[in-house]
């Protein structure tokens, strides 16, 4: 014992010894901070003649980084330097104004500011009173959505209900199932329970289930129309079919504005099957959810008051860089049953009370960073009336271009045209799609990802970038008339 006493004496006497200089001063990081600014706005400037998709290959980058990590510091501007000649090159340029793969990723300047507060405040908002401002400024910021985008009273945080700032679609989902799965805890077997999706639900909800201990056969796929929207009919007929063979319907994923062609899931007949049966009902609006902000696109809101559960993503197409997902629920109690831990050291007077709200029971993770002020800097920046315009701006954006396809003797629309998204095809087939699809992409002037719908390959053009005007679209077209 006294010898061990004895080291650990000489080895704190060993550790004074030793200081920690931190290789970059304030002044150094005020001049480095300044440089990357001008970076990024510089970046934002000549990004449109940079090539959309990443045109390197497989273990370019790894090969061109040393082997072993630095033994000391490395100046700053080599660190830049590298920025410029190692990564632009392996970066597909999502804020390029010719991008319209996937759905938009947006990073504005506003958003951008809030996110380098956010790091420089370095919170950590597991609990109000771990930084009480980070808390409550999310919870009036998303209530102010609920005013912008005029979304039902019952996702208030005033009442039952509420609203948080997940990382991406893809928790909210998996925050969903297991409030619905605690909803009915106990009254059946978790072996007996289905969940229900249409054949175009995003894959989240699948492996959220997964996640949630369900097997893939617990997970139905439910057909769609003729416009690729759930079919509530055959949702009923099988849930119906469910009921009568022992098992327990306990949750429905409905769509608005699916990945593949933007379709809308019908949320009302959805929501009577729901009723009657007895099952949680989710909606999926991570791309089209935020187009409310127009009053004249609030149809994407029909029947959302009978949803138990609500997502939607600012940072897709409301000007907010990625992460920040808008989360919904009617009814937290479920939610906080299934995600409330409460071990000695979180304990603290406030949530003893219950006077607040601790945003570490409303999600998977018990950390969370202040991602609401950059949501809340986007909107002071811009304004309920500037968001509008940025929004109707890519919708009618879209309606010329497919008026433009339509018009076209090689091109169809595959799918009506769902807010800023144009799904359409040549009509000389699927190797006819691939090579326009791939000719477009390896050229770097434009980046078009595709799905298939009615078993065919289809193309999807997607406009939602920050910077995308109507001569980038104009452009893609031209593209597409030459390679038809």
């Amino acid at each position: 014992m006294r010898c061990g006493h004895h080291l650990l004496v000489a080895l704190a006497a060993s550790l004074r010894a030793m200081s920690y200089e931190a290789p970059m001063s304030n002044d150094e990081f005020r001049s480095a901070g300044h440089e990357m600014i001008d970076w990024i706005a510089d970046y934002w400037e000549r990004v449109d003649a940079l090539p959309v998709l990443s045109q390197t290959k497989p273990g370019d980058l790894r090969s061109a980084l040393p082997t072993s990590p630095p033994q000391g510091p490395e100046a700053w501007a080599d660190i830049m330097s590298d920025v410029d000649e190692l990564i632009v090159p392996g970066i597909t340029h999502w804020q390029s104004p010719n991008f319209f793969a996937y759905f938009p990723a947006n990073a504005s300047p506003p958003s951008v500011l809030g996110e380098l507060l956010s790091a420089g405040l370095g919170v950590q908002g597991m609990l109000w009173a771990t930084s009480p401002a980070c808390t409550e400024l999310e919870t009036h910021v998303l209530d102010w959505m609920v005013d912008m985008l005029d979304l039902p009273d019952r996702f208030r945080s005033g009442g039952s209900g509420g609203g948080t700032i997940q990382d991406s679609a893809s928790s909210g989902a998996l925050v969903a199932i297991l409030a619905a799965r605690e909803r009915i805890a106990g009254q059946f077997r978790w072996d007996d329970l289905v969940a229900y999706g249409s054949e175009h639900a995003h894959s989240s909800m699948l492996k959220g289930c997964k996640i949630a201990g369900l097997r893939e056969s617990q997970v139905r796929t439910i057909s769609c129309d003729d416009n690729f929207a759930m079919d509530a009919a055959e949702l009923r007929r099988a849930m119906r079919e469910d009921i009568a063979d022992g098992k327990r319907p306990f949750f429905v994923q409905a769509t608005t504005g699916t990945t593949s062609s933007g379709a809308f899931d019908p949320i009302a007949d959805i929501a009577d099957v729901c009723k009657d049966l007895v099952a949680w009902l989710h909606v999926d609006a991570a791309f089209a959810g935020v187009a409310a902000v127009a009053p004249e696109l609030r149809f994407v809101n029909d029947g959302l008051e009978r949803a138990d559960s609500y997502t939607l993503n600012p940072h897709k197409w409301l000007l907010t860089n990625f992460d920040c997902s808008l989360f919904y629920v009617a009814d937290r109690q479920p939610m906080l049953a299934a995600l409330s831990v409460v071990p000695e050291y979180l304990q603290n007077a406030a949530t003893d009370d219950g006077e607040v709200i601790d945003y570490r029971d409303w999600q998977i993770s018990l950390g969370r960073r202040f991602r609401a002020l950059k949501l809340w800097f986007v909107i002071r920046t811009h304004g309920v009336e500037g968001l509008q315009a940025f929004i109707r701006s890519h919708v009618a954006m879209a309606e010329d271009f497919a008026a433009k396809i339509d018009a076209h003797p090689s091109y169809e629309l595959v799918a009506p045209t769902s807010l800023s998204l144009v799904t359409f095809r040549h009509v000389d087939g699927d190797s006819a799609n691939e090579r326009i699809r791939d000719s477009i992409n390896a050229s770097g002037e434009a980046y078009l990802t595709h799905t298939r719908l009615n078993e065919q390959t289809v193309l999807r053009m997607a406009i939602g970038a920050v910077r995308t005007e109507q001569r980038h679209v104009d452009a893609l077209f031209s593209l597409l008339a030459m390679l038809a």
